[in-house]
């Protein structure tokens, strides 16, 4: 059976994180609500990083191939976060967990090599 209790420090954790985390976003915007700092016009509504108009809609499309390169970088980063913990606790998960691990990292060259293949990592 498991002891739940021993939860108990990690959900404290989690909830102060949660309350600062929220209070360090949200409690800015409500003082600045509260305040009167909240008054936009013409002056605060400017240009103000280059001090003229953007030439083009900021919300421009970006190649597709940036998103492929986004989550191929994305997956093959989660695969150094699973390495990490495998290496340190490998002397107790024995050889069933060296052989599950291979199998994983087998797949991952798999992805590399058809994403490769395909092109998925060619930027012109």
């Amino acid at each position: 059976m498991v002891d739940l209790a021993q939860y108990l420090p990690i959900l404290l954790f989690l909830a102060v994180a949660l309350g600062l985390s929220s209070a360090f976003v949200f409690l800015p915007m409500a003082v600045g609500r509260l305040t009167g700092a909240h008054k936009p016009d013409v002056a605060k509504l400017s240009e103000y990083e280059c001090g003229f108009p953007a030439f083009e809609e900021p919300r421009s499309q970006f190649d597709v191939r940036f998103y492929l390169v986004a989550i191929l970088f994305i997956i093959f980063d989660l695969e150094a976060a699973f390495l990490f913990p495998w290496a340190v606790s490998l002397d107790q998960i024995g050889w069933a967990g060296w052989a599950t691990m291979m199998i994983f990292i087998f797949e991952l060259v798999l992805g590399l090599v058809y994403a490769w293949k395909k092109g998925a990592l060619d930027w012109e």
